[in-house]
């Protein structure tokens, strides 16, 4: 189900720029999931040497982890003008 929102949407809300943060942190997650676990299932699947593979994951992962931190802790949701 989308979220539904119930007034016009507007960056210099607070409420909307914390809720597209969050869309797009999940969305970031979701693509790694993808992409990763699609990368490991050929890598067992197939038995090929990427020896690449653990250092891009991690990485990737890392990434993810400073994505949730700034949205979490870092990002300030105050009332701000963006025009």
């Amino acid at each position: 189900m989308p979220p539904r929102w119930s007034k016009k949407p507007d960056r210099n809300d607070p409420e909307y720029r914390r809720l597209e943060d969050r869309i797009n942190f999940v969305l970031h997650f979701a693509f790694f999931s993808a992409v990763n676990s699609g990368l490991w299932f050929f890598h067992i699947f197939k038995h090929t040497s990427w020896s690449w593979l653990n250092l891009f994951t991690e990485i990737w992962l890392g990434i993810v982890v400073l994505n949730l931190l700034y949205i979490t802790v870092i990002a300030d949701y105050s009332q701000k003008n963006y025009d």
